[in-house]
């Protein structure tokens, strides 16, 4: 149409001659694009009594070489479907992506990692996919500004390189036909090894190898397939790794002397199907711990890594599934745990201390503070002087710092009762991270600070002083851009008034410019949603202030509710883009996911798994009674179990919604975990339930989203995206979409897309802006139009 206008102001004579012909047909206006229609296999199905049909059963039968060329068929409709919808946002996809792109954080190195005289870091090269793993002496460039030396470690003054390579992920990738993924990176502590796992994606599992740091060379031993854990022993000449079985059990340890002759030894095998092992070393290298737990139990061994041959010692154990770290301070242990006392589970973590040479029989335990109410610890991070933790006041995130060794012998103390230094934070802190703290004898500690009004702040601080130093951070605002690495980085000194600490739990930083915030521009509220039974749902929402007073407007619900897992809030460069066109960006803590203890995650899973949905329902509700969305402008936004936690607010409240998007989504509970195709872990069903449990079974039925879509109901336009490559297959995501269409009410403005994403997406700014671009283009054009 462009082009004939163009030619029509061009050479207008010629136009108008052409029209009157009296062949000349005007044009029909465009028909809506007809959604694919997959063929129906109906197959019933039977379990605890209750009977169903699945008329797309065949979607999930990958030996089926005819229903998979069907499924090759179906998604390519699917894809010209999606691409004929979105056709009139081209422009706005472009624009939208062309924003994105050039937001996106592209560092051209990770933030230097000081471990004893090296410094460790991750570049990217020009031209290649992958970055490359280097280090160089810490002495040797005390001011390292590695975004300005595409020398790359060459120094001009002396004449030498002094950038070491250790590891090419673009050879790696080479290696394993051209894909580059690492699942687990140790260095030894003498740094003369690295260790670590590569994706083999032919076999799906990880392979173990080691390189000789000095020489670049591959050790001939050890090597191993389906490793996943790691622990360095004997100061860097032996390595002890955990192997799993064809299930992805890990069940097998075994120890290695590196570029031995020798084949390894087995320490453990585990042949309890239920019993899952892991390994870590403590910080300084003085002992590996061993990990075996089960849904009924936890136990904990140590090892003398000088001489892991020795034996085991078991140190700790309780009758229950249990998250627990052990770390070893100058003749103590340490136990971070949240296992139940005296039988009773608890709501959150505790901090225990034993002597190394206890020999009572069991070992005696000592907590360390005394149970507050009013201040959780969320983590723990040891170094030899100090104790940093990150604790929660009611919903607000501290980090402080205590001084090594702690009293032992005496009993529990109040965590106030001790020498706290509470150090400087932003606002609106949703997130603290530890970073990877490798040096033990460092009295300075990174941690990675997010927030959802400021780009993520990896942050050193000097628990010594008190003193803090952004280390990278992403700059929003050309005006502000700051030199984020090394010496002329943003630090603040000890004499500002902004590094000083403060006992007191109020020493957050009230001039968030220094932390390269975002507040001035984009407000964030706090609000306490009561959910249906009367429980306050936290609800958190973000909106640019010159778009506060505005009318009508459209907004999103994230939420996930899942595995304890914290919803992730973190600023995000992509919602600028809505941002700054009016919208809100809503986030929805609800039950089943974490940060307000174990509780909260309890309360949200198996049979109460409604909780999360109809506390999703109730802060969605919330924004529109209160007019900070505008009631035909919500959008809702799901990723992985959150897709659940969103398509069956749906299947309740369909008229609620307007828009929503459903990434790599999980929809088909009864059958993925009746008749699990990709393998699940004793986790998935503690979270889902457990279909031979009958009330488990009935409620899986009850908040299926595959199983419960209303009929002759009118359901909002959603996006649908999905990989071949997700946890939770393709065929879930084609099969609620198949159905969708088939019972509820056909409106071509309301259309129900799927749209395939590439398995590299989150390694390419391109792809990753692309996609970003295409889900904010369907939310404007269905929420806005």
């Amino acid at each position: 149409m462009r082009q004939l206008f163009r030619l029509g102001s061009v050479g207008g004579q010629h136009l108008r001659h052409h029209c009157c012909r009296r062949h000349y047909k005007v044009p029909k206006p465009a028909t809506a694009p007809t959604p694919p229609k997959p063929p129906k296999k109906p197959q019933k199905f039977e379990f605890h009594g209750v009977t169903w049909e699945d008329p797309y059963s065949w979607m999930s039968n990958l030996n089926d070489k005819v229903a998979m060329r069907h499924m090759d068929v179906y998604m390519e409709q699917e894809e010209k479907y999606a691409e004929a919808v979105m056709s009139d946002t081209e422009r706005l996809q472009s624009k939208l992506q062309s924003e994105m792109a050039t937001r996106m954080a592209f560092e051209l190195s990770t933030p230097p990692l000081r471990w004893g005289p090296w410094l460790y870091y991750r570049r990217a090269e020009e031209g290649k996919q992958y970055p490359v793993l280097c280090r160089r002496l810490a002495s040797l460039n005390e001011e390292f500004i590695s975004h300005k030396s595409p020398s790359a470690g060459f120094d001009f003054t002396s004449g030498k390189r002094i950038e070491q390579k250790l590891l090419d992920y673009n050879q790696e990738a080479e290696r394993f036909g051209g894909y580059a993924y690492e699942e687990l990176s140790e260095i030894s502590p003498n740094h003369q090894f690295l260790a670590y796992t590569m994706y083999d994606k032919d076999n799906d599992y990880f392979k173990l190898s080691v390189r000789n740091l000095n020489s670049g060379s591959l050790c001939s031993r050890p090597r191993a397939d389906r490793v996943s854990n790691l622990a360095w022993a004997k100061d860097g000449q032996a390595l002890l790794y955990v192997v799993t079985d064809q299930k992805k059990r890990p069940y097998r340890i075994y120890y290695s002397m590196i570029g031995s002759t020798d084949e390894d030894v087995l320490l453990l095998e585990e042949s309890d199907e239920g019993v899952h092992i892991s390994i870590k070393h403590t910080k300084d290298f003085r002992f590996v711990t061993v990990y075996t737990f089960s849904t009924i139990s936890s136990k904990v061994f140590v090892m003398n890594a000088a001489d892991p041959l020795s034996g085991m010692t078991l140190v700790w154990e309780c009758n229950a599934l249990a998250h627990c770290v052990i770390e070893h301070h100058k003749g103590f242990l340490y136990l971070f745990t949240d296992a139940p006392k005296c039988g009773k589970s608890v709501d959150y973590h505790y901090l225990l201390c034993s002597p190394v040479d206890d020999s009572s029989n069991p070992r005696k335990w000592e907590e360390v503070f005394v149970d507050d109410q009013d201040l959780t610890v969320v983590d723990v991070d040891f170094s030899d002087k100090y104790l940093a933790l990150i604790v929660r006041e009611g919903k607000i995130f501290r980090l402080c710092s205590v001084g090594l060794p702690l009293p032992f012998g005496r009993g529990a103390v109040k965590l106030k009762e001790l020498n706290v230094q509470y150090l400087s934070l932003p606002k609106h802190v949703c997130r603290i991270s530890p970073g990877p703290n490798y040096d033990y004898y460092s009295s300075i500690m990174r941690f990675i600070i997010s927030s959802p009004v400021m780009p993520d702040a990896v942050v050193d601080y000097d628990l010594t002083t008190g003193s803090w130093n952004i280390i990278q951070q992403q700059n929003m605002l050309q005006e502000r851009t700051q030199i984020l690495y090394g010496t002329t980085s943003a630090s603040i000194s000890k004499d500002s008034s902004y590094s000083k600490c403060s006992n007191s739990l109020n020493a957050n930083v009230e001039d968030d410019l220094s932390w390269n915030s975002l507040s001035e521009f984009y407000a964030c509220e706090q609000y306490d949603v009561p959910s249906f039974d009367g429980v306050v749902v936290p609800l958190t929402v973000v909106f640019a202030r010159d778009s506060k007073t505005s009318v009508k407007k459209p907004g999103i619900l994230h939420g996930h509710g899942a595995y304890g897992e914290l919803l992730e809030k973190r600023w995000r460069s992509e919602w600028k883009s809505l941002l700054d066109r009016g919208w809100v960006i809503a986030y929805a803590d609800v039950r089943g996911g974490g940060g307000y203890g174990k509780k909260w995650h309890h309360d949200g899973r198996r049979t109460l798994k409604d909780n999360s949905i109809n506390d999703y329902i109730s802060c969605a509700k919330f924004l529109i009674e209160r007019d900070i969305v505008d009631e035909n402008k919500l959008a809702g936004w799901g990723y992985s179990a959150g897709g659940l936690l969103v398509a069956s607010a749906i299947n309740r409240c369909p008229d609620l919604f307007r828009a929503a998007i459903l990434k790599v989504p999980f929809l088909d509970a009864t059958n993925t975990l009746l008749y699990p195709i990709l393998p699940l872990i004793s986790v998935d069903y503690e979270e889902f339930g457990y279909p031979g449990d009958l009330d488990d079974f009935l409620a899986i039925r009850d908040y299926s989203p595959y199983d419960n879509i209303q009929k002759d109901a009118l359901y909002p336009a959603v996006l649908v995206t999905s990989s071949f490559n997700t946890r939770f297959g393709v065929w879930e995501a084609a099969k609620w979409v198949a159905r969708v269409r088939d019972l509820a009410i056909y409106d071509p403005k309301r259309p129900i897309l799927l749209n395939l994403t590439t398995d590299i997406v989150d390694e390419n700014r391109y792809l990753q802006s692309k996609e970003s671009a295409l889900e904010a283009a369907f939310l404007i054009k269905m929420v806005e139009s």
